[in-house]
């Protein structure tokens, strides 16, 4: 086992969930990075390198999750700093939607936030480890896009649900907090960045008039998982150009 406290990032393997990996390993972390994409993630470690580990894990599967800490505690030590970064969308006009389309949202964005977080405060917990979880949640969990109507219903639960975590665990001294992307220059932006019009309105709801980078993600993520913050819990921190700030501009 490393001496180095432990960061585990979900959904850690590209894009932002890398881009926090990396903040975290500059602050002297061991990274942990779960993902479905095997591939990709054993790439990612061997560039984080300093002994990153990378762990394939669902967050949509219970089993997987909870078993996933089990290795990680057992083969690593116990967990200082949880990333819950993995989730999608899955667009579509709201009354073609299928029960299944929703439930299998829900059950990564906001289930399997619940699940990796109860799991490692409870280690937390037991162990007297004075941690910090983080969430990703979105701007989305403020204002809705029609054709993503799950993602928005996961955000929202992930908003409320790091209040209520952040309050159940404040007395053991574990710090609770979100980060609310707006647009990012990920893969989820790929087909706005192709279209002219999209990208045009993407830029009139966006006063910093620019895309941001997933590397001012992992900033704030980095920020909140440090001692700078120790006396912030319960809240959603949104990077999104002062998209939310926005109410008429000519």
């Amino acid at each position: 086992m490393s001496d180095k406290l432990i960061a585990l990032i979900t959904g850690g393997a590209k894009g932002i969930g890398l881009a926090c990996a990396h903040a975290l390993a500059e602050d002297g972390f061991r990274i942990v990075i779960t993902d479905i994409d095997t591939k990709t993630g054993e790439k990612a470690a061997k560039e984080l390198a300093n002994d990153a580990v990378f762990l394939p894990c669902d967050m949509g599967d219970s089993k997987a999750i909870l078993n996933t800490f089990d290795i990680v505690e057992a083969e690593y030590g116990p967990v200082s700093v949880l990333v819950n970064n993995a989730g999608f969308a899955s667009p579509g006009d709201f009354l073609d939607t299928t029960i299944e389309q929703f439930t299998s949202v829900i059950n990564v964005n906001l289930t399997g936030t619940f699940i990796a977080s109860q799991r490692v405060a409870q280690t937390m917990v037991d162990k007297g480890i004075a941690g910090s979880i983080i969430n990703m949640s979105s701007v989305n969990a403020q204002v809705a896009i029609p054709t993503i109507s799950a993602y928005c219903a996961s955000k929202g639960g992930v908003m409320q649900l790091t209040k209520a975590m952040a309050l159940s665990l404040a007395p053991n001294n574990i710090r609770v907090n979100a980060v609310g992307p707006g647009s990012i220059n990920t893969e989820m932006m790929a087909g706005v960045n192709a279209n002219p019009e999209a990208m045009q309105m993407v830029m009139s709801r966006t006063p910093l008039k620019r895309v941001g980078k997933p590397s001012e993600i992992g900033s704030v993520v980095a920020f909140l998982a440090s001692d700078k913050a120790s006396y912030i819990t319960g809240e959603t921190i949104y990077v999104d150009g002062g998209r939310l700030g926005m109410n008429y501009t000519c």
